[in-house]
């Protein structure tokens, strides 16, 4: 059974996989490769998704954890200030068309964010998956969706479908069905279909109401 809190895992692989596309291209810039601006390019709105995640993680999530493990949130914002600090390293190399110094600092970054989300997903949402009720855990998710701004929400689903594999899209795509009006789901479906193309074709095996959808 699909639970609130896999959407949250789902979107952390995504992270994963991103940042992993983005570090693979700031390598290869920093050996001479050309042709990989566009790709060292997607930090920039990746990293603004990680923004509305984590304060959507800290306005929702993170509330009802204090109520049943106090104390325990208060590292992970810590992370989350870290996160921001070497974002604005990153960029810095960047807009200083330094290809070394992009790459040392892509590097960090990824290694502090798998580091990051590897805790969240063995010990933060361990706790929250099994102390906080899952009518709870939907409400959380539905802040940290609240946080995506209306005008960009095309913009993230084009980002997020692709970068994640078929059961974290199931995962997602059930965990909206939930949670969003009928009229607005049927909206967001068109926009997984254009961002994934053939590749919807699965996700309607899986989830077979999305045919009428």
């Amino acid at each position: 059974m699909t639970s609130p809190i896999d959407a949250v895992l789902a979107i952390h692989n995504a992270f994963r996989a991103d940042i992993a596309l983005i570090d693979e291209a700031a390598v290869g810039a920093g050996r001479g490769r050309p042709g990989l601006e566009e790709t060292l390019d997607r930090f920039r709105f990746m990293n603004e998704v990680l923004v509305w995640h984590a304060d959507g993680e800290e306005q929702g999530m993170f509330v009802e954890l204090e109520a049943v493990a106090p104390c325990v949130a208060e590292a992970y914002e810590k992370d989350h200030r870290a996160l921001d600090a070497a974002f604005e390293r990153l960029s810095a190399a960047v807009t200083a068309r330094d290809a070394l110094e992009t790459a040392r600092s892509t590097a960090a970054f990824r290694y502090y964010l798998d580091v990051h989300l590897a805790k969240e997903d063995a010990h933060l949402y361990r706790i929250i998956r099994e102390r906080v009720s899952l009518a709870d855990q939907a409400k959380a998710v539905g802040v940290m969706a609240g946080g995506v701004p209306q005008d960009r929400f095309p913009e993230f689903v084009v980002w997020l479908y692709p970068l994640m594999g078929d059961q974290d899209r199931e995962n997602m795509t059930r965990i909206w069905q939930m949670l969003m009006p009928d009229e607005v789901f049927i909206g967001a479906c068109g926009l997984i279909q254009q961002a994934i193309g053939v590749e919807y074709a699965e996700l309607t095996r899986r989830i077979p109401e999305l045919v009428a959808a």
